[in-house]
């Protein structure tokens, strides 16, 4: 069984989307999301202190800024604006595609555990994850 799920993001951050999946999934099996975008990731992380999702993102920000940034002077593709190739970067640092258990028409999460987009350009985005799950 397969879908996907459109994701409106209105800049760098993570978005979460538990709960449309958690709506989607049935029986017991094992369930794998891909995200179809090359600046953009996927993370199993925590969905109750909103200064977890504040503090990656500032993590990511720091470990790789934009290419405006002295410390990035060595970046050539530059030419889509200077949160692109920290965004190709960042995307390949994180995970892209996710294994989610599903046991009873449930996903098997931990108590404090969400599914988020990590969406890392400046602009909005249209993101697409696409979902297989195999009962």
């Amino acid at each position: 069984m397969q879908t996907d799920f459109t994701l409106q993001t209105h800049g760098q951050g993570l978005y979460e989307f538990t709960r449309e999946v958690a709506d989607w999934v049935h029986g017991t099996g094992l369930l794998t999301l891909f995200v179809r975008h090359t600046s953009a990731s996927l993370l199993i992380q925590e969905n109750a202190d909103p200064e977890v999702k504040t503090d990656l993102r500032a993590f990511f920000h720091r470990l790789v800024p934009p290419t405006t940034d002295p410390a990035m002077s060595y970046l050539t593709h530059t030419y889509e604006g200077p949160d692109d190739m920290p965004a190709h970067i960042k995307s390949a640092l994180m995970p892209v595609s996710l294994t989610i258990p599903v046991r009873d028409g449930r996903m098997v999460l931990g108590t404090w555990q969400g599914i988020y987009l990590f969406e890392h350009r400046d602009a909005p985005h249209s993101r697409r994850v696409a979902a297989h799950l195999s009962i």
